[in-house]
């Protein structure tokens, strides 16, 4: 009877393991989730995924989700691990590899802007998830964005906790930047060229999220482009920022290292309270330019305006 017993016992045991790990690769119903190319609906949890951008890898890698396919150029260091030959390249941040992508039979495709253009083409060989973040939303799409996935993969008990953590290191800095109350400058360089960005820009975070205030020159006005207001050193020294962020965009697609740092060593430059009080800041280009919406770039953004800061 107490063999009976206990073989009843075991069993017991065993069917409720099996249906927990079964619970985790099959939702208890299917679940939707609405993201900027619609709505999709997931009957299972995702095993083949494909991923087309660095902000949704950083995410998943924190998730701990192993990707079947991901973009292999310009990983930051980082997410290095990913150039390993047992993840297939699957094109780059700009062109997809379709043969590659339908080869590895994914259940489901994670986009990000860079390749919205060919949304329909990638929906047609799997379920696609668009990773998007509108300007002057950073931190609001990227939260939605992370419990979209953390729902997809069953991984809420992850995503909640980072959300909190980094929403308290928010507040903290949007306190302090407050508290300075400091006009900031943000210039992204491309060769010689520069351009800046506002408060509804893509790195509307310094402003809204982080609470800095906005710098514009008085006297100079700047022209309307298509990535960013086209400036001049000059705009620079008119606007006369306390904190100035320089975005190196060739180093962040691999072009050069260090260049920025030699066109801004300039009398413009450093006729700004910015230079003067050493608040001249190069951002992580990788973090601010390819991984925006991340784990791991979230933070490093949140380091480089404390510098600012301190």
């Amino acid at each position: 009877m107490f063999r009976k017993n206990k073989f009843k016992a075991f069993i017991a045991a065993w069917s409720f393991a099996w249906l927990l790990t079964a619970a985790s690769t099959v939702f208890a119903a299917p679940v939707t989730v609405k993201h900027h190319m619609g709505e999709m609906t997931l009957a299972e949890t995702p095993k083949r995924v494909v991923v087309l951008g660095h902000a949704s890898l950083d995410l998943l890698d924190k998730l701990g989700i192993e990707p079947v396919g991901v973009v292999k150029t310009l990983l930051p260091d980082y997410l290095k691990k990913y150039q390993d030959e047992k993840y297939q390249a699957a094109g780059s941040n700009l062109e997809p590899d379709f043969e590659a992508i339908y080869m590895l039979k994914p259940d489901l495709i994670i986009a990000e802007s860079r390749v919205m253009p060919v949304y329909d083409k990638l929906a047609a060989i799997a379920p696609t998830y668009m990773f998007y973040i509108e300007n002057g939303q950073y931190w609001q799409d990227t939260q939605q964005n992370w419990l979209n996935l953390g729902k997809i993969f069953n991984k809420n008990e992850v995503t909640k906790p980072l959300i909190a953590e980094l929403d308290k290191q928010i507040a903290t800095v949007h306190a302090k930047a407050e508290k300075s109350g400091q006009f900031a400058l943000t210039v992204m360089n491309n060769g010689s060229n520069l351009a800046s960005f506002g408060a509804d820009s893509r790195f509307s975070h310094i402003y809204h999220e982080f609470g800095l205030k906005p710098s514009v020159a008085r006297n100079i006005k700047a022209k309307a482009g298509k990535h960013g207001n086209l400036i001049s050193f000059e705009y620079i020294a008119d606007a006369q920022p306390d904190v100035l962020f320089v975005l190196d965009r060739e180093q962040a697609i691999g072009r050069s290292t260090g260049r920025a740092q030699t066109l801004f060593s300039n009398p413009l430059v450093a006729s700004t309270p910015a230079f003067k009080n050493k608040r001249l800041i190069f951002i992580n280009s990788a973090a601010w330019y390819l991984t925006a919406g991340g784990v791991t770039a979230t933070r490093i953004m949140l380091d480089d305006v404390n510098q600012a800061l301190n």
